[in-house]
């Protein structure tokens, strides 16, 4: 499965389980660590864990299995990873805390010619 198709999957899964503000990033150009990062916010430690189960729930389903999840026992902040999608679950203090999006929406800088 494409990464583009992967993102679709995991934005369905979440919304079908209610997330809040499901926000895709392309860090394609920041990393090559993965090509998107999928973050969304839960009402509840309960919330942010049933997400992430029901994203492997799908995934499954299509054949995938992830490279590692992390963080459901406390389930504040709950990564699914997948290689080359990987999911944020978080509660929005945490989410806020993090701010990831921030943090990956600022391109990285680069050492000028003057240098």
């Amino acid at each position: 499965m494409k990464s583009v198709e992967l993102v679709e999957l995991v934005k369905n899964a979440l919304e079908d389980m209610k997330a809040r503000d499901v926000v895709v990033l392309d860090v394609r150009e920041m990393t090559g660590v993965t090509d998107y990062m999928v973050v969304a916010s839960g009402t509840s430690n309960r919330h942010v864990k049933s997400l992430a189960n029901n994203v492997l729930d799908e995934a499954r389903q299509q054949g995938l299995k992830p490279m590692g999840m992390e963080g459901d026992n406390v389930a504040e902040w709950v990564l699914v990873d997948f290689g080359d999608v990987v999911v944020h679950t978080m509660l929005p203090e945490a989410r806020t805390f993090y701010d990831i999006e921030r943090l990956w929406s600022v391109p990285a800088s680069k050492p000028s010619d003057a240098d």
